[in-house]
């Protein structure tokens, strides 16, 4: 059962996320990393609902999880479903395009921002959306790696493997998203920061 707090939590993570993709990054058809960047592919391509990728795509890790850490399991259920639906219901809302259309690097660090924020909060609080921020929580533990440069890594390989099908500029703005949600996730996520 969630508490109210890591409710709160969620839909402000989700949203944050949702926002970033939304507002940010698919009105430029850049990719994010992870799971939202497989997403995202299948939109681009085939115009398939992004929410209903990220949860084909999560079931795995969350059979997985399942047997590995129940607890987030469930903590984390409610984050995926709620993220999927929240990419698409703000799917036809674009509130800064004409912004966008002119400034797309800013525009793609300003969505990674949003992303990243959203699944650093999320992962503080230990919850997530079931995608690959999930696994990159587990396997941080064993690897005893900062779970923001985890899922840099994994989106890396994404948006290297995605890059492939669309432009130059994609790949590069997809890069600039991904770098700055990764380094956000990364602040988000820090204990203690040395100086």
């Amino acid at each position: 059962m969630l508490s109210f707090r890591k409710l709160v939590v969620i839909v402000v993570g989700c949203l944050l996320i949702a926002v970033g993709i939304d507002f940010f990054v698919m009105p430029l058809k850049v990719l994010d990393g992870g799971f939202i960047g497989i997403a995202l592919i299948s939109n681009y391509l085939f115009g398939v609902k992004v929410g209903i990728i990220l949860i084909a795509c999560s079931l795995p890790v969350f059979v997985y999880t399942w047997f590995k850490d129940r607890g987030f399991f469930f903590n984390s259920l409610f984050g995926m479903i709620f993220l999927s639906y929240a990419i698409d219901l703000l799917d036809p809302y674009n509130p800064f395009a004409p912004i966008i259309a002119v400034h797309p690097f800013v525009a793609s660090v300003v969505g990674g921002m949003f992303i990243g924020i959203g699944f650093g909060i999320l992962l503080k609080f230990d919850t997530s959306t079931g995608g690959v921020d999930l696994l990159a929580k587990l396997l941080a533990k064993k690897m005893k790696i900062n779970v923001g440069i985890l899922i840099l890594i994994m989106d890396a390989i994404v948006i290297g493997a995605g890059g492939i099908l669309f432009s130059l500029d994609t790949f590069f703005l997809s890069i600039a998203t991904i770098t700055s949600g990764g380094l956000a996730t990364s602040l988000c996520t820090s204990k203690f920061f040395a100086y």
